[in-house]
């Protein structure tokens, strides 16, 4: 069985758009109060200029019974869908601070099974290794 192509409107209206990703050295920890949500030796860093880097944890390295699914959704022409989590050990300053893009588009399945935290509401750490 074939997968079905899922190519990225975003860059078939601008080829010229980057869009980097590469590994993390070290270990990056995700935590929400004094609980650790995720912690990862995998993680990659999604670079998109003008936007700051971002840190995508693969599934495996996150903790998802401290986070529960929500509703909310956000499309990227270059990315796709992404699908949100609440963080539960902070309350409403955990609302959608996880997102993920479970079906990307083609030029970034790299990201697909991974999560990114918005940093301004966990704590996220990276320590090299």
């Amino acid at each position: 069985m074939t997968a079905t192509a899922n190519p990225s409107p975003g860059y078939a209206r601008n080829p010229g758009k980057v869009i980097t990703l590469e590994p993390v050295t070290g270990t990056v920890t995700v935590r929400a109060g004094g609980t650790v949500i995720a912690r990862s030796t995998r993680a990659m860093k999604l670079s998109e200029p003008p936007y700051p880097p971002v840190l995508y944890i693969p599934f495996d390295d996150v903790l998802f019974e401290h986070l529960e699914r929500t509703a909310h959704s956000t499309h990227c022409p270059y990315k796709g869908d992404a699908s949100y989590w609440t963080v539960l050990a902070i309350g409403e300053t955990g609302e959608n601070a996880m997102w993920a893009y479970e079906a990307p588009f083609d030029e970034m399945l790299a990201i697909k099974d991974h999560a990114a935290f918005y940093p301004d509401r966990v704590t996220v750490e990276t320590v090299p290794g």
